[in-house]
């Protein structure tokens, strides 16, 4: 998604809070308690499946994914909102991070986390 899109998505939820008046309910606090709520709800579609199923979702649970993940996009996107976070400039910056804390030639095929490569 282009960030274009990503800014017209925002001004789009932003929106359709305000003509509900729905505002007041979405501090930082409740719209992180939302975004949580969403992510379990989404989680709760793979629990018990092992690796294998959960890459071979039916379509019924493929769109009912597809919903939660929507679900958690959009709490992600009002918080950000919120708090005046750019998240398309964050993620990249956290990439940045990232790119320094794994490095290919050390990590590569490795699910281990970055404090942990050092010890031998």
């Amino acid at each position: 998604m282009s960030e274009p899109a990503v800014e017209e998505l925002k001004l789009k939820l932003r929106e359709f809070a305000q003509v509900r008046d729905w505002e007041q309910f979405h501090s930082p606090k409740n719209l992180s308690m939302a975004l949580s709520v969403e992510a379990s709800e989404l989680l709760e579609h793979f629990q018990w499946m092992t690796e294998q199923q959960s890459t071979e979702l039916t379509p019924q649970r493929h769109a009912a994914v597809a919903f939660e993940m929507a679900d958690v996009f959009i709490f992600l996107l009002r918080l950000s909102d919120q708090l005046n976070i750019d998240l398309m400039d964050m993620a990249k910056r956290k990439m940045e991070i990232n790119e320094k804390r794994y490095p290919v030639e050390k990590v590569k095929g490795s699910a281990k986390k970055y404090n942990e490569y050092d010890e031998a």
